[in-house]
């Protein structure tokens, strides 16, 4: 693919943003093209003091957060006694363009049986899947570039299913916080060029890459992450052939299949500085690709290039351990014009390393799979044991994103960066 000069590149992506929005109007619209296309590309620089706001120590638990709201984040202002003080600095909440909800979420998600699934494009294309209570689904990448937060449940779970373009991250929370049940839209707003997102039932602002309130009613409450992975559509309907896919039909037209971030998976390139205000960590180019690992209180990355090349990486620094794994067969979306013609990234999974009967494992790479040292069961991509002594058996998921650097460096700097 011939990838666009960089300016023109900046201008693609502010023109996708814009876009995306259903009720921006002409003059705004180019008052927010020409500001965001007046940025540069650069990294933030390593001397830049921390945007995070310098609050007192604070008990968030104390707070009784089912009470009614009596102001709104997203439209009275960031600043209002009745709040909890903020997560972050509210200046460092900047507009990504459309106003809130210009990029609409889906609220009643349709869905279809694989059987009856003709659009998307191969096996190769990404969809994010979610397995609860033995229920799965799948949730193209071609729907969720042009809607970002889809509001569901699954395995009788209320979820909400989160894509965030600007730092290819994909990440599903829990949305029953105590009494309340939430469902999420799109603020129009980025912290550290990652979407905001905002709860309809109090208008908090809320961080999709953590599933933290930011600001607001909820600022400092903590939604449950549900892991789940990225897989090529070919792998899903392999593992979950009953299972159903998120449609198009979602009340909004939409040119699904086409990717709006042309050459944004570009690894010589950075991310729009206007959208970020914190040093990106110089450890590894802004836009290589990680796979994040969350695990209780730990947090590790694996560069994807290297976990491409061992196949599996092994993290011993926890308890219980932990294996990455890769496989090819996903297509990156943010390449190509088409979600589906992307360069092979490859499907990645993180499991406790630990077989039901507390025996520790370790895996290694074969063709189609994993295989582990100690029974000879061959596993698959998503954790199942296909083949072997322990066929039938699953691994315990860990939660884990796929991610750019500068994304993943930012919302979680404590990380250990793990190599084969």
């Amino acid at each position: 693919m011939r990838i666009a000069p960089p300016r023109l590149r900046r201008s693609l992506l502010c023109l996708a943003l814009v876009a995306s929005a259903c009720s921006v109007g002409d003059d705004e619209a180019a008052t927010t093209a020409a500001e965001v296309s007046s940025t540069t590309s650069s990294p933030a620089s390593s001397d830049a003091a921390p945007s995070t706001s310098d609050v007192a120590p604070f008990d968030y638990r104390s707070v009784d957060y089912d009470r009614e709201p009596v102001a709104s984040a997203l439209r009275d202002g960031r600043s209002n006694e009745s709040f909890p003080p903020p997560v972050v600095d509210p200046q460092d909440i900047v507009s990504g363009g459309p106003p809130p909800d210009g990029i609409p979420p889906i609220d009643d998600p349709v869905f279809a049986p694989i059987a009856e699934v003709d659009f998307i494009a191969g096996d190769d294309e990404a969809v994010v899947v979610v397995e609860i209570n033995g229920e799965a689904k799948a949730y193209p990448v071609q729907i969720l570039i042009w809607h970002e937060i889809v509001n569901d449940e699954v395995g009788g779970v209320p979820v909400t299913v989160t894509y965030c373009p600007l730092c290819n991250s994909a990440l599903v929370f829990e949305r029953q916080l105590g009494n309340r049940l939430l469902d999420f839209g799109t603020s129009g707003s980025l912290y550290q060029s990652a979407l905001v997102m905002y709860d309809r039932q109090t208008e908090s602002l809320w961080a999709h890459f953590t599933g933290q309130g930011l600001v607001g009613h909820y600022a400092g409450a903590q939604l449950e992450l549900v892991p789940a992975q990225t897989l090529g559509y070919g792998s899903f309907v392999e593992a979950f052939p009953d299972a159903v896919v998120l449609t198009p039909d979602t009340g909004v037209a939409r040119p699904y299949g086409d990717n709006p971030y042309v050459g944004y998976d570009d690894a010589s390139t950075n991310p729009i500085s206007g959208f970020i205000s914190q040093p990106i960590s110089g450890e590894l180019a802004a836009k290589d690709r990680v796979v994040g690992i969350i695990h209780g209180d730990e947090t590790f990355a694996v560069r994807l290039e290297e976990l491409d090349a061992a196949g599996v990486v092994a993290i011993d620094e926890g308890d219980p351990p932990i294996a990455v794994l890769h496989r090819a067969g996903l297509n990156s979306a943010l390449e190509s014009s088409d979600i589906a013609g992307g360069r092979d990234v490859g499907q990645t999974g993180a499991f406790v390393a630990v077989a039901s009967d507390g025996t520790p494992l370790t895996f290694v790479a074969v063709d189609g799979g994993f295989v582990d040292a100690e029974t000879g069961t061959t596993w698959d991509v998503l954790g199942r044991a296909v083949a072997g002594p322990l066929e039938g058996e699953r691994l315990e998921a860990v939660p884990h994103i796929d991610t750019f650097w500068f994304a993943w460096s930012t919302y979680q700097p404590d990380h250990t960066l793990v190599s084969p």
